[in-house]
């Protein structure tokens, strides 16, 4: 695939980054503690496996069909057949992936901070904006994330500070009281939906302009997203205990109560920034790659030219996706992590399983 768009490899860890850390600030921790209890914290570390077996493969496939997306050359691989259910399939997954993220977006203004405007005024707005986004390419939105990603860390960093103040130890107690079980399934969805979210350098490493730096980037992304999410999920529990696994936002719930009267009050302006900062990247380059994935499927020249019917249908979709917040809560719980892990990892493995073995194959016999 030849292309005039090219991004660095500092780019495309901050992308990563983003990407993965956005959505689940706030949400993650709650989900974690569900199953974890007070040892959620360590089940950040089994989950970052599936997230270095997603480099592997992903890198790997990438260096044997350089310039190319993964349903690009998945039609080298299995055919042209099958690759065509395969883009069938991605497109599918990223128009439901953007549909919810917008949904999640939408709700989480409308509870914190609209409640009185019209649901479909956020939606449309926030999808307007992200549509332009992937219209201006992924070199675009690369450049202007670095930026957003130093803010992010920027107004992250001194809440962390502010929540040692009103942190216990002593919530952290039994450690591994009822063993590794309740970890490793705390585990769960963090390592089926979220850590292995770098299968998208499936479509980012075709516009790496040198390709040689993707390893280094992702490890480095990937350090950085184990290293936040395990201290955002450490201070929620010392902070708020056993409450923890029951509120959706319970990051945000830690904000609000660290505030300090008559210096820092009203603190959950920041977490909404940041949210709001992280989600933009995250459905800008989610619609980048839905656009890529259809251009692809039926050899449309120019992906641009899909931007704004996809930006449209996914404004439709995401006002129908869900009921109420119930049904978010229980897809995010049960059913995305399974819905992911599906296409994150099983079904690039597959890509290369099959690959190794067509090489293998085709390699001549000694005599």
């Amino acid at each position: 695939m030849q292309t005039t768009e090219k991004i660095t490899g500092s780019q495309l860890g901050y992308m990563l980054f983003t990407f993965i850390v956005s959505t689940n600030m706030l949400t993650v921790p709650s989900i974690m503690a569900m199953f974890g209890k007070q040892n959620a914290w360590m089940s950040v570390f089994p989950a970052a496996a599936t997230g270095l077996v997603t480099i592997w493969i992903m890198i790997v496939l990438g260096n044997r069909y350089p310039g190319l997306t993964v349903t690009q050359y998945s039609s080298k691989i299995v055919g042209k057949g099958l690759s065509k259910l395969l883009a069938l399939n991605y497109i599918y997954y990223w128009f439901v992936s953007i549909t919810t993220i917008v949904y999640q977006h939408t709700g989480f203004l409308k509870t914190l901070l609209l409640p009185n405007s019209p649901s479909i005024v956020s939606t449309v707005t926030f999808l307007i904006l992200c549509g332009f986004a992937a219209l201006a390419g992924i070199e675009v939105i690369g450049r202007s994330n670095e930026f957003l990603t130093m803010l992010i860390l920027v107004l992250l960093l001194p809440l962390l500070v502010l929540t040692t103040m009103d942190s216990d130890l002593k919530q952290l107690q039994p450690v591994l009281g009822d063993g590794i079980v309740p970890v490793l399934q705390g585990a769960f969805s963090p390592a089926g939906g979220y850590m292995n979210q770098f299968f998208i350098l499936g479509w980012l490493l075709p516009y790496l302009n040198h390709p040689g730096k993707a390893r280094k980037a992702s490890l480095l992304a990937l350090a950085g997203i184990v290293l936040s999410s395990f201290t955002i999920v450490l201070m929620t529990i010392m902070v708020l205990g056993p409450m923890t696994s029951k509120l959706t936002y319970s990051f945000l719930s830690v904000i609000q109560y660290i505030g300090i009267s008559g210096s820092f009050e009203r603190l959950e302006a920041v977490a909404v920034s940041m949210w709001v900062m992280g989600c933009f990247v995250k459905v800008s380059v989610s619609l980048f790659i839905l656009c890529l994935c259809v251009k692809e499927l039926f050899g449309i020249r120019n992906y641009r030219d899909l931007v704004a019917p996809l930006t449209l249908l996914s404004a439709v979709g995401s006002v129908w996706i869900f009921r109420n917040g119930a049904e978010l809560v229980n897809y995010l719980i049960y059913t995305f992590p399974l819905l992911a892990f599906f296409n994150h990892t099983l079904l690039p493995l597959l890509l290369l399983a099959v690959d190794s073995l067509r090489r293998k194959a085709a390699e001549p016999s000694l005599p």
